[in-house]
């Protein structure tokens, strides 16, 4: 029992320092910001020589997908596509690298520790991938925000794209780890994780009723909606992490109108 709880405790701890975003309020003053789209995909960190998960797992991508990668630190997006989350993590959490890979681009966004403002930390891994040429690499565009309408629009039409949301930051600010009021994430419904601690079953159906959730500040509560047919049947498993979107909390502090969206691995 011990062990587990262990487990489970360290299940939120982040193994390397990155940037985390604050989520958006709509009272912020964010004139003359950058958005960019939110890539719904793995965020990989490259440490210089090596991939690594937001957790801290190693990222086995093939010797050709990071050919002509620089000594510094990069941070980015391993995607495909809009909605095709499950694709890319079957492809990237894998640790023998296939041919899959191929369908992989890498999205930057932050070049961290770089000495710079944002633009410049950008401008960074561009000159160097114009001189070291790699067609698995993108920087992410970044557009002005020029007032609120102009994010909210941005905002529809990444939904309307079936995109995940909108990335927001002040590019004055020098690069900084951890959570922070200058990089906002901007979306219709919010998500977050939790454990899965216990699986019920419909007793008429035989198949997944809820699943028991324990959220790191030790909240719970039974997640039952979200779910295809086949997830029914065959359901996450006690320990996976699942990401599921919500819609504010309740007075006793459970996600509202929760519903699953998938089982993180990275």
């Amino acid at each position: 029992m011990k062990i587990i709880i262990l487990c489970l405790l360290s299940i939120f701890t982040f193994a390397i320092e990155i940037q985390k975003p604050q989520s958006y309020q709509g009272d912020e003053n964010i004139n003359s910001w950058l958005m960019s789209e939110k890539l719904d995909g793995i965020r990989a960190y490259w440490d210089g020589k090596e991939f690594f998960t937001r957790k801290g797992k190693k990222i086995y991508a093939p010797s050709w997908f990071t050919k002509n990668f620089p000594d510094f630190e990069l941070d980015g997006e391993l995607w495909t596509k809009r909605d095709d989350f499950e694709n890319i993590q079957s492809i990237v959490m894998d640790k023998t690298p296939s041919l899959e890979w191929k369908q992989i681009t890498y999205n930057i966004f932050e070049v961290p520790n770089a000495k710079a403002d944002f633009i410049k930390r950008l401008e960074k891994a561009n000159k160097w991938f114009i001189k070291n040429k790699n067609n698995h690499v993108q920087i992410i565009k970044q557009e002005k925000v020029v007032n609120k309408e102009n994010l909210n629009k941005y905002l529809e039409e990444i939904i309307n794209k079936k995109g995940e949301g909108v990335i927001i930051k002040d590019p004055s600010k020098q690069y900084h780890t951890g959570r922070s009021p200058f990089i906002l994430k901007v979306k219709k419904a919010k998500d977050m994780e939790g454990v899965v601690i216990g699986i019920n079953i419909s007793q008429k159906t035989k198949v997944l009723k809820s699943l028991a959730i324990k959220l790191e500040d030790g909240i719970t509560f039974n997640l039952g909606t979200g779910f295809t047919d086949k997830q029914r049947k065959y359901p996450p498993k006690i320990g996976d992490i699942v990401t599921f979107k919500y819609y504010g909390f309740t007075k006793n502090g459970k996600p509202k109108f929760a519903s699953f969206l998938h089982i993180r691995k990275d």
